[in-house]
């Protein structure tokens, strides 16, 4: 394909997405990764986009999009289901934990259904099917929902009030030395602040396209979770910044 060709195709995807990454599009394209990072530094050069860590966004743009669950459930996978599995040792019988929405949550959430039995607080419709029927006890906490399938706002706020979780499994949209954890969500950013309250321990589940992401809202601060879980092909800076504010755990996929 043809330099102009991909830059239309990459130019076309991020209208649609307004968020892409490399390797998305590498795939998509049929392409190497060195050469799609070669087109986005042409188009950030024309002012199409700008570049951030593993992919582009619109120019000027917030990151204030939300991509949905089906799209974001069929990408990184083998990364997700890693993560998940180190996660899901943490896991003991009896716990009270807490899983927001989030896809790489569901991951961890699929691998728990069929370990010990445990009281689940989710705010995610699709993680508290996962385990129903079964052993384990859910609450479902009620709210707005988004197009990520989180229930949020001050109904889900005022239940996490109530509630107090041995562990917490928060799934991000974005990691960033100075914002820390973020959302494109303002109020799924409020509820998953009150996750972060009722639990004893939080541990952030994020693959390594995470980092250099922003959502509009921050959720906490890096300093401010117990714990990271991550993929091995985050970074070196990444690691060295996470590694200081929290327990950064980074599993071969």
């Amino acid at each position: 394909m043809l330099a102009v060709a991909r830059h239309q195709s990459i130019l076309e995807a991020l209208q649609r997405e307004r968020v892409v990454r490399v390797s998305d599009l590498a795939q998509q394209l049929g392409v190497s990764l060195m050469t799609v990072r070669r087109d986005i530094e042409v188009l950030e050069e024309g002012g199409k986009l700008e570049r951030i860590h593993g992919g582009a966004k619109l120019p000027g743009d917030a990151s204030t999009h939300e991509p949905g669950f089906e799209l974001k459930s069929t990408q990184l996978t083998a990364e997700k289901r890693a993560i998940a599995v180190a996660a899901a040792a943490l896991v003991q019988e009896g716990m009270a934990v807490g899983l927001s929405a989030g896809t790489t949550t569901w991951a961890l959430a699929r691998e728990l259904t069929g370990g010990p039995r445990i009281t689940v607080v989710t705010n995610s419709m699709r993680i508290a099917d996962l385990f129903h029927p079964g052993g384990s006890t859910v609450i479902l906490i009620g709210g707005e929902r988004t197009p990520s399938d989180a229930l949020v706002g001050p109904i889900a706020t005022g239940a996490l009030k109530q509630l107090h979780l041995d562990v917490l499994f928060l799934g991000v949209h974005g990691m960033d030395a100075a914002a820390g954890f973020t959302t494109p969500n303002l109020l799924e950013a409020e509820t998953d602040r009150a996750f972060v309250a009722a639990a004893r321990k939080t541990v952030v589940l994020a693959d390594h396209t995470k980092w250099g992401m922003l959502g509009i809202s921050s959720i906490t601060a890096l300093d401010e979770v117990d714990e990271v879980i991550s993929d091995e092909g985050l970074s070196a800076e990444a690691r060295r910044v996470l590694g200081e504010h929290a327990k950064l755990r980074v599993v071969p996929v």
